[in-house]
């Protein structure tokens, strides 16, 4: 948006308007998909992100030129405790959106939850789920995840709802039911080879120019006063910057979500696994993988130790799973 004689396209993509930090560190997923799974399950998932790899595997994309060939996939290791269930909601569908009809939550000793009024056990509520059964229309698992059972120094738990899918309402409450206050394993919901949507927050790179931030080209040397600035904010008449001018600001830790993302190795534990991910003296900024994990097909955003939220792919291309044939992980 330097120096020119007549126009240019405007930089940078107004999808991710507003660009500004995010609220929490924990992303905010607004939409899931409905697979019409045949076995009632938890419809995501969550880990913590470890660090990227190197995953060499046989392409088994059909109609590609490697195809058969042995391809070297750049990936991310994300570990994934798992996931207690402490409550369940049922919500019914009104004309001013989802309400709650009913809810009940599990007897924790942990004093983070148990503190919370919204998580407080009461006896025999759990029962009363079967008389509602009629009004549900939505059913919905409170899930907690702890830090510290991904070995990191966090000790408040992440507390959040995931959906449960399933062929009717009746199987779903069954399966909540029969794991409440218990814990869901990564492999109970996911598999390896399928194609997961993941969601972050990303990296935060602080305030950043419009040169960087937007990929406004920079003007030419003899300009007046500035080089990585822009030529003008707009015209004289209406004296308003508008907000779609590439201005400098916050670059990084927004909340983004990648779509089909494919699961290359799904293990119990780093002594389970046909491969020993650990290097010596634990990765860098992170440290011992010492519970399940998954590995991942490609990046993901966020910094080590950041919390990865993960659902069934609601843009899915194809629903046949082939599991990969990794021959080696190669960590750097």
């Amino acid at each position: 948006m330097g120096h020119r004689k007549y126009s240019a396209p405007r930089r940078g993509s107004m999808a991710f308007y507003p660009r500004v930090r995010a609220r929490s560190l924990e992303s905010r997923i607004r939409s899931w998909a409905d697979p019409k799974l045949e076995k009632s399950s938890l419809l995501g998932f969550a880990g913590y992100k470890v660090t990227n790899l190197n995953v060499l595997s046989v392409d088994d994309r059909e109609k590609t030129p490697n195809f058969g060939k042995n391809i070297m996939n750049s990936s991310t290791l994300i570990a994934t405790p798992p996931l207690k269930i402490i409550g369940v909601r049922g919500y019914t569908e009104t004309t001013y959106g989802r309400n709650a009809v009913f809810d009940a939550f599990a007897k924790d000793s942990d004093k983070f939850l148990s503190k919370k009024a919204p998580f407080k056990f009461k006896e025999g509520k759990l029962e009363e789920i079967n008389s509602h059964v009629d009004k549900i229309k939505h059913v919905v698992a409170v899930v907690s995840s702890y830090p510290s059972s991904a070995s990191l120094s966090q000790k408040k738990p992440f507390v959040w709802e995931i959906p449960i899918g399933g062929k009717d309402t009746k199987s779903k409450i069954d399966y909540v039911v029969n794991n409440f206050g218990k814990q869901v394993n990564i492999k109970d919901v996911f598999e390896a080879g399928q194609f997961i949507d993941i969601s972050a927050i990303t990296r935060g790179k602080g305030v950043e120019g419009p040169i960087t931030r937007f990929g406004v080209k920079r003007k030419q040397h003899k300009s007046r006063k500035s080089v990585r600035a822009l030529g003008t904010l707009g015209p004289i008449s209406p004296a308003v910057v508008t907000y779609t001018v590439p201005r400098q600001g916050q670059r990084g830790f927004h909340q983004r979500t990648e779509y089909n993302k494919r699961i290359l190795i799904i293990s119990n534990s780093d002594k389970d696994s046909d491969f020993k991910i650990n290097p010596k003296g634990g990765f860098e900024h992170y440290g011992l993988v010492k519970n399940d994990y998954i590995i991942v097909k490609g990046s993901v955003a966020g910094v080590p130790k950041r919390l990865i939220k993960m659902r069934f792919p609601i843009r899915a291309s194809s629903k046949k799973v082939i599991e990969p044939k990794v021959l080696e992980v190669l960590v750097k």
